[in-house]
């Protein structure tokens, strides 16, 4: 809300006003007293948005101050909602002393939440990072070079990557890369237009001068403490030290201080991970099923980590497979060692007791760590002895993965010392409340404490005392927060109170007083009181500051707990389900033997196991065989498989022996953009366009039914041409299902592609699918019994069986489509049919098998039926 000038409002009002000035995008929360209050448009929309009561106070210009406000102790959970639906908040705190303060007590925003710089366990998922990421983009003639600088402030990892190229290539570029780090918040320039209304996050506009590349270099060598970065592999980049430095200015602001945890960089490149486009991502459910749900993906399944740090860890992994084979080797190695040594229950259990170290180690860093956040810091770190004694067994060398785990798991004993020392084995949930340290930590508070405890004895002392000085029996000492401390005397005693007692307060059944004795007594148990928390919040501050110095090494621990969490999950879930270990090889090649889809074999009683074989003469896979037979199963499972064995799991296999894999690609199942004004059909050609434009001969490519959203020889022709692009050009290894019957024809052309069906058998009118994969193409097309099993009208199943007799036995001028499970025609196929039209007494047989109705018949209507055919049969016959 504006003010005019001339305008008259109150000290506190002009105060709010101000400081709104410069938050003029974010809701501010202003301190009053135990409550954090909103004006004016801040709280008609938080009143909308929590649901709270919207109330008026005063008035400005004539119209009251619309307001509304939240405890200050629950604060959280309102920013929780508020930052989930992508809002930002100003925080605004008392600062200044109220008793002493003339006009409005001073106030200052001391910190601003917004999506991208969370870090308070209420407000953070617990098992996924919410990166902030800045983007910058510097275009020299056609070529354009966009710089990406990204950071998950609550844990401290910071990342840089760059690209180049036509506007076009850059834009695509960057969505398949925003889609892979999931940024929370993104920052861009004030004049950058690439990407607009395309980012589906929260954005923030910040000026163009925020994005200096001299300026984001510097900032970078302040914040990493260095003189130069090659160590990290950035020399040479612009763009990206453009958007590191307003990422860092950014970060730096909402948090009103330094990150002193962020101590590292890592440089991204462009080859270092298997590509996995948002169409991928998607049919492959790695940690979203394709409607949105957490469950039943690739990520709940593996998930049995016992610790937040390495859930978000393996989460990491499953989008982010290194194309390096060493590094997948090294995991599967320490899996191997973790399986022989049976140790993966006792270290579930040691690591169940260990905390979120990671994001407390951010919260001490950023001055917000809570005295709960210690006390299970010191009950984490204690467990580290036994989490190196039990992983000992496993350790056969020292070069490997667990023994660098191991090395970083040593307990740092001064940090452990100190927060033994310091903090109370159960201490209040904030220091304001007091009860933080621990007895014998600080003589001066305990002393203080002792005063304030002693007042219990001192008051049943001073009881007993004045009952006996006064002769009043139930005459009661006690204390409450509004009066103090008090005497309090019934009405029909009140004759016998002393000449010393000054009366207090008058109740309704009693009289309460105060001696001077008490009140001495007072001053000294609540000056005790007072000084005693001021005395916390002291040593409080100073021991966050004295615990800065482990900050580092907290990190490293925090890694290492996080890696060796993620490998035991993935060796419970090897060694349970009975997966085994791939073999990575340098030779192209894919060799699955008797694999298993790793969700859906949970998910039914009996898996069908199936071999995929791609080698150097053999690249491409035609897939047939009826709906509902296991096709996109078994394409999806060869996906899968090959993505686990990259990120160093075990695999749903008998073996597995695979080559180099750059990017997988799949191009499944049939949706539409609606928002975006693209159909079903649009959607399909725009994933099958960015396979063919990427795939090479490393990659691994999935395309089921391309060309069914358009007329029938519009899509096999289109079809046919990816097809043999897929061979001749892409030379990628392609699972290309389809329903087209002459693309079967395929191998006879081009020896690289082959054959293979998913079989099933047809009883009467029913199918049973076998999920088997088999050489060859596919026999019969079963449509119209899986129409049936999906619960399509019997008339409906009958007329189109109807239909299809009809079709099949008309002979077309134009050139007919070939059904998908045709025999090949014969040459006595080929002789002339008679019109049956031409024989009355033919047509009478014709028109009577027509109006039989064989569902609806008893046995004795049957056998008339059929006796009245054969009457007819040998009629036409004469």
């Amino acid at each position: 809300m504006s003010v005019k000038p001339t305008e008259k409002v109150t000290p506190m009002m002009q105060q709010y006003l101000s400081i709104k000035a410069q938050y003029p995008d974010m809701l501010v929360f202003y301190r009053m007293g135990d409550f954090y209050e909103l004006f004016h448009a801040d709280a008609e929309k938080a009143a909308r948005i929590l649901g709270i009561t919207l109330t008026a106070r005063g008035s400005s210009g004539g119209q009251p101050i619309k307001m509304c406000g939240v405890p200050f102790h629950s604060l959280e959970g309102y920013l929780a909602k508020l930052v989930k639906i992508g809002e930002s908040c100003a925080i605004c705190e008392q600062i200044g002393d109220p008793a002493t303060s003339k006009g409005p007590v001073e106030r200052k925003v001391m910190r601003v939440v917004t999506p991208g710089t969370l870090t308070d366990a209420d407000l953070l998922p617990e098992k996924a990072e919410r990166p902030l990421l800045a983007m910058c983009i510097v275009s020299q003639r056609k070529v354009a070079t966009a710089g990406l600088a990204w950071l998950s402030l609550a844990s401290g990892a910071l990342r840089l990557m760059e690209f180049s190229g036509d506007s076009h290539t850059v834009a695509t570029r960057m969505q398949q890369e925003l889609e892979r780090i999931a940024p929370a918040e993104v920052l861009r320039g004030d004049s950058a237009d690439l990407f607009e209304n395309e980012l589906p996050c929260h954005v923030n506009r910040v000026p163009d001068w925020h994005f200096d590349i001299v300026s984001g270099q510097k900032a970078l060598l302040d914040q990493l403490g260095v003189a130069t970065l090659t160590a990290f592999g950035a020399d040479g980049l612009g763009a990206a030290l453009g958007a590191a430095g307003a990422l860092l200015r950014y970060a730096q602001a909402t948090q009103g201080r330094g990150l002193q945890h962020v101590r590292s960089l890592t440089t991204e490149t462009e080859n270092e991970f298997i590509g996995l486009d948002a169409a991928t991502r998607r049919n492959l459910e790695l940690t979203e099923t394709i409607r949105g749900q957490e469950s039943p993906t690739l990520f709940s399944l593996l998930d049995h980590c016992r610790t937040a740090m390495g859930s978000r860890l393996l989460r990491h992994w499953l989008h982010h497979a290194r194309r390096d084979q060493t590094i997948a080797r090294a995991r599967q190695q320490a899996i191997a060692a973790l399986a022989q040594a049976d140790i993966t229950g006792a270290l579930a259990h040691t690591l169940a007791q260990v905390p979120d170290i990671e994001r407390i180690t951010t919260r001490i860093a950023l001055l917000s760590a809570r005295p709960r956040d210690l006390a299970s810091l010191r009950d984490g770190v204690q467990q580290l002895p036994e989490l190196r004694h039990s992983m000992q067994r496993a350790l056969s060398d020292s070069h490997g993965l667990l023994a660098a785990i191991d090395a970083d798991l040593a307990t740092p004993q001064a940090c452990l010392d100190l927060l033994q020392r310091a903090i109370a084995e159960e201490p209040a949930a904030m220091v304001r409340d007091g009860g933080v340290f621990a007895r014998g930590y600080d003589a001066e508070l305990d002393e203080l404490r002792a005063l304030s405890e002693n007042a219990g004895q001192f008051l049943i002392d001073l009881e007993t005392r004045e009952r006996a000085r006064t002769g009043i029996a139930n005459l009661r000492v006690e204390y409450n927060k509004v009066h103090g401390f008090y005497i309090e005397v019934t009405h029909g005693q009140t004759t016998k109170v002393p000449d010393d007692y000054r009366r207090r307060q008058t109740l309704k059944n009693a009289e309460r007083y105060i001696t001077p004795e008490l009140k001495a007594f007072e001053d000294k148990a609540l000056s005790a009181q007072d000084r005693a928390l001021a005395r916390e919040k002291m040593l409080y501050d100073q021991l966050l500051a004295e615990l800065a110095p482990y900050i580092g090494t907290l990190q490293s621990i925090a890694r290492a707990l996080a890696q060796i969490d993620t490998l035991n999950a993935l060796t419970t879930h090897a060694v349970r389900y009975n997966w085994c270990a791939p073999q990575l090889v340098e030779t192209p090649c894919l060799n699955i033997v008797e694999g298993r889809h790793p969700v859906v074999e949970n998910q039914i009683e009996r898996f069908i196991a199936n071999d995929c074989r791609f080698t150097d003469e053999r690249r491409l896979l035609l897939i047939t065989g009826p709906n509902m037979g296991g096709k996109s199963t078994f394409m999806r499972q060869v996906a899968l498989i090959t993505l686990l064995a990259y990120v160093g799991s075990y695999v749903p296999a008998t073996s597995a022996t695979i080559g180099p894999i750059d990017r997988i690609f799949t191009r499944i199942g049939a949706t539409d953009d609606l928002a975006g004004g693209r159909s079903t059909f649009m959607v399909e050609m725009t994933e099958s366009a960015a396979i063919l434009n990427g795939a090479t001969a490393q990659s691994l490519v999935l395309m089921d039914e391309v060309g069914r959203g358009t007329s029938t020889f519009d899509g096999l022709a289109l079809a046919w041409a990816i097809a043999r692009h897929l061979i001749d050009t892409s030379r990628s290894f392609s699972l290309f299902a389809t329903h087209y019957f002459e693309l079967t024809q395929l191998p006879e052309s081009h020896p690289s592609a082959a054959n293979v069906h998913l079989s099933a058998v047809e009883h009467k009118d029913s199918i049973v699918f076998l999920h088997a994969v088999q050489e060859g193409p596919a026999s019969q097309s079963y449509g119209l019994q899986v129409a049936q099993l999906a619960g399509v009208p019997q008339p409906v199943i009958k007329a189109a069986r109807k239909h299809l007799a009809r079709l099949e036995a008309q002979a077309l001028d134009a050139t007919p489509q070939l059904d998908l499970f045709a025999a090949p025609a014969n040459d006595a196929d080929d002789e002339e049919v008679v019109p049956a039209a031409a024989d009355p007494a033919a047509q009478a047989l014709l028109d009577a098998v027509e109006a039989l109705d064989p569902d609806a018949l008893t046995p004795r209507e049957a056998l008339e039926q059929l006796y009245q055919l054969k009457r007819l049969s040998a009629a036409a016959q004469a």
